[in-house]
């Protein structure tokens, strides 16, 4: 099955999990895994939550990140996945002051 993300429609979320600034995405959610390509802007972010129902893989693209993971903090660059297994939180920031962050990530249900 191919996913092609040049179809899908970016969606505008606003203070995604209770982050700063907007998050844009474009998703495709068969009910059971979500497929995200996503672009944080400069001072934007995704906010810390747990994942209680399922795990998340982030794939970098492009930009610099800073993930807050369970008690501590890890950068990414392009080319780097982050990991946040079943009942861990986490968020994602776009460490960049003048560049987008752009990254990929697979959310699934278990």
């Amino acid at each position: 099955m191919i996913i092609d993300f040049s179809n899908i429609e970016v969606s505008l979320m606003p203070q995604l999990k209770g982050g700063e600034g907007v998050t844009k995405t474009q998703m495709f959610n068969d009910g059971t895994n979500k497929i995200m390509r996503g672009c944080l802007d400069p001072g934007c972010t995704i906010g810390y939550h747990c994942h209680d129902t399922s795990s998340e893989m982030i794939y970098i693209l492009s930009g610099q990140a800073r993930v807050l993971y369970d008690n501590g903090e890890e950068k990414l660059t392009p080319g780097q996945c982050h990991y946040c297994p079943k009942g861990h939180s986490h968020s994602l920031i776009n460490a960049s002051a003048t560049e987008p962050l752009t990254f990929f990530a697979i959310v699934p249900e278990q």
